[in-house]
């Protein structure tokens, strides 16, 4: 029934953005954008993106490395391209960070909450970063651009950010949690709920850490909007970086909406309707959704290959059982 519910959504999801795709733009006209979309830009938008991935990587083994699970550099560098290659056919990065658990789990028996706890950790503070963005976004665009709504969405994700750090770390917060024990236990999810729970909780002993990582956070994110703003640079959007100081964070809050195969409709239909309301052409808007998505494709290229390369070496006989 969950799995019929969640096609049923993916598909009502979908085809609403579809829809709303095709009132606005015209597809000869996009392709033309596209046709004509410069290479050094969108080079420089995968490079941005990357590039990023091994402050990334190394935040995590700050954070693996807290709950005496050490790890190489070059590794986890390793499993976030393979999480890339996993967002593209698992719900957008959520099916990532399900691949990043599960393979670092199987390096680590017995210890699936405290890496699941450090993954879900890392989004935490991913999404801190973003909304922290977001309350910049908002004083950047406030008397500068018309952007309606999106002001106060940010707005609304900022606080919810706020009760998310609270419940996560509050001691006063346990007793408030503990009211869904009970349900928990009903739906056999208390155990491992409580392992996450208690292995993110831990990390509020290691403040000057949780501070660093969120900083070094911060400076990913800020500069993985560039990467946004290097692709609309590609089809001729014109705009100052700053509007995608407000745009980025929004993008990857969408970006998590698990009802959708890698965002695919909603994120072109996201760009269609914001750079829409600054008096962006459909089809460029469109063009730049639509660049980004291929940003993202290619940089889960190095993570194909790694997959291919390493059931190849699987697959292979060994010396001793060729020889015989």
């Amino acid at each position: 029934m969950r799995r019929l519910t969640r096609l049923v959504l993916t598909l009502v999801i979908t085809g609403l953005a579809l829809a709303y795709l095709l009132s606005k733009i015209d597809l000869s006209q996009t392709w033309d954008v596209l046709s004509h979309a410069s290479l050094g830009w969108y080079l420089l938008a995968v490079a941005i993106m990357a590039g990023t991935v091994w402050p990334m990587a190394w935040r995590w083994q700050r954070l693996l490395f807290a709950q005496s699970i050490p790890d190489r550099l070059s590794w986890l560098a390793r499993a976030y391209f393979v999480a890339y290659t996993a967002g593209q056919i698992l719900p957008t990065s959520i099916g990532g960070d399900a691949m990043r658990i599960f393979e670092t789990s199987r390096r680590h028996p017995g210890k699936t909450g405290a890496v699941s706890g450090t993954v879900l950790l890392e989004r935490a503070l991913g999404g801190a970063a973003t909304v922290t963005l977001a309350a910049v976004g908002f004083a950047l665009a406030v008397g500068s651009y018309d952007i309606g709504p999106y002001i106060w969405v940010e707005l609304g994700f900022v606080l919810a950010t706020v009760v998310l750090g609270i419940l996560l770390f509050s001691r006063r917060a346990r007793r408030l949690l503990a009211w869904f024990v009970p349900l928990l236990r009903k739906v056999r999810l208390e155990r491992i709920t409580r392992s996450v729970y208690e292995a993110i909780h831990a990390y509020r002993d290691k403040p000057r850490l949780l501070v660093g990582v969120f900083a070094l956070t911060l400076v990913v994110q800020a500069v993985r909007v560039l990467a946004i703003w290097a692709a609309a640079r590609a089809v001729g959007v014109d705009l100052s970086p700053r509007v995608y100081y407000v745009m980025g964070p929004l993008l990857f809050l969408v970006l998590l909406v698990p009802f959708t195969i890698n965002g695919i409709a909603v994120r072109e239909s996201f760009f269609v309707s914001f750079l829409g309301g600054l008096g962006v052409d459909a089809d460029q808007a469109f063009a730049t959704g639509f660049l980004f998505f291929v940003v993202t494709i290619t940089i889960s290229i190095p993570g194909a290959l790694i997959l291919g390369w390493e059931s190849v070496r699987r697959r292979a006989p060994r010396p001793t059982e060729a020889s015989t």
